[in-house]
């Protein structure tokens, strides 16, 4: 039976268009060993590990006619090399250098005739480093189950872990009538598929949505917001097919700070230190701010409990108004944590599938209709997407050379002009601002006001301790 793509994943590829390429990426800063680092090493590295996700030696296969989602079939003629790439920067190669070839890489899509995705090491960094840029297609890493390539490769010690050696051999491409058939079994073993077909496609946005509420427990609630359009905003805006890719660096202390002192979580504490930025930059545009400004966030929450046997991760995504109006940033980061307070008690949250639900999980035939409706529907369910991922807080290495940094790419939806997303590592907290090219010209502004709106945040926190020693 064929490998077949799930509603989540086909959705993904749906969505795609000329300006929103849906592909995750991440940009990722070593420090070499002392032998040194270079592409050959790089290549065989992957070349053993790449055992451990199976999925990257495969290709996306459609059914003729559409009859079923489409299938996951081996690339008889993979080639690592066309994956695996070398680039380099002028020596010494700086960091705006590095940030500006993030942009074009990412802002290419991927080839959908071979597996969806390609890694960069690029040489020439000031001090010796070296960097790996990296992206897949969200149809293959929906952030759910999957594992990406660029955690495989890395290690916790600097001595490479031992990989059995990996005989592949792919498996015979289906032929269309191979495909057809195992599409018709499919729907004879599931004959409610037809049924939904029919029904999603002539259902309207809100039948979709209330088709989905009786699946995933509190997506009503959430409807109920997303009732309620977005503020309007210049983080909305047509946006085009090339990108902009800017950086913020902070420690994990300094928010650890700020929780011990205010209360709340470390994610209220990335909210609000977001609010913040986002509040200096509108100023900085001069556009109006009001104390009653406020910019809606969608914000994914992982919601694995730690005695949760089942694989993969379990994730909402709230719907978050952030008080950018509000010029005192003690009052943000309490503002910010009643909401996410009131979320977590009231169920206002939506789902992983829920929220492709809302993008229609319409089988094939209608899909893309909906989905692309649905994309253009984001607009005015929030402004901006801020991930926050919790990573390791000790070293990582690839082949002996250890990771320095690491920042995501959150690729856009239609009418998004920035995504944010972070990752902590080893002490550090990483954003990666991914932003459309002319809609977004100063989003290196953006996070600048990041690293000073935490700042702000601390020294706050810190002022009735130092009022009560004084």
């Amino acid at each position: 039976m064929a490998d077949r793509l799930n509603p989540l994943d086909v959705s993904f590829l749906y969505l795609e268009g000329r300006t929103t390429p849906m592909h995750v990426g991440g940009l990722a800063v070593f420090e070499p060993p002392a032998e040194g680092f270079d592409y050959d090493r790089f290549v065989d590295l992957i070349e053993r590990r790449i055992a451990l996700v199976p999925r990257y030696r495969q290709k996306i296969r459609s059914v003729p006619g559409h009859l079923a989602n489409p299938v996951w079939v081996d690339d008889s003629d993979f080639d690592l090399g066309y994956h695996v790439r070398r680039s380099a920067l002028p020596r010494p190669g700086s960091d705006e250098q590095l940030r500006e070839l993030v942009a074009r890489v990412q802002s290419r899509p991927l080839d959908r005739n071979r597996p969806l995705w390609e890694m960069y090491l690029v040489e020439g960094l000031a001090g010796g480093r070296f960097a790996v840029i990296q992206k897949t297609h969200h149809a293959m890493v929906d952030g759910i189950s999957a594992v990406d390539i660029s955690q495989v490769i890395l290690d916790t010690t600097p001595v490479p872990r031992e990989i059995p050696e990996d005989l592949w051999m792919p498996q015979p491409e289906p032929g269309p009538a191979g495909l057809v058939l195992d599409a018709v079994t499919d729907l004879i073993r599931r004959p409610s598929a037809v049924a939904d077909t029919v029904r999603i496609g002539l259902a309207d946005a809100r039948s979709v949505i209330s088709q989905v509420s009786n699946a995933v427990t509190g997506v009503l609630s959430a409807a109920r917001v997303a009732a309620r359009p977005a503020p309007e905003s210049p983080l909305n805006a047509a946006i085009g097919a090339q990108r902009r890719f800017a950086v913020a660096r902070t420690d994990l202390e300094d928010y650890r700070k700020v929780r011990k002192h205010r209360g709340g979580t470390v994610n209220d504490v990335v909210l609000a230190t977001t609010a913040g930025a986002v509040r200096g930059w509108l100023l900085s545009r001069g556009e109006p701010v009001t104390p009653s400004t406020t910019v809606r966030a969608m914000v994914p929450v992982s919601i694995r409990s730690t005695d949760d046997a089942r694989p993969g991760n379990r994730v909402s995504s709230y719907l978050v108004d952030l008080p950018v109006g509000e010029p005192n940033p003690m009052v943000r980061l309490s503002q910010v944590s009643y909401a996410m307070k009131a979320h977590k008690e009231s169920g206002q949250s939506v789902g992983a599938e829920a929220l492709v639900a809302l993008s229609g999980f319409a089988p094939p035939t209608l899909h893309a209709l909906g989905a692309r409706a649905a994309n253009s529907f984001t607009r005015r369910l929030f402004n901006v997407v801020i991930t926050n991922v919790p990573g390791p807080q000790f070293p990582l290495y690839a082949s002996g050379a250890k990771m320095l940094e690491m920042f995501p790419v959150i690729p856009l939806a239609t009418g998004q002009a920035v995504s944010i997303g972070l990752t902590s590592y080893n002490g550090g907290v990483f954003f990666g601002l991914n932003a459309d090219r002319d809609a977004m010209h100063d989003v290196d502004v953006l996070a600048t006001l990041i690293e000073e709106s935490l700042a702000e945040l601390v020294e706050a926190a810190a002022e009735p301790r130092r009022r009560r020693s004084g």
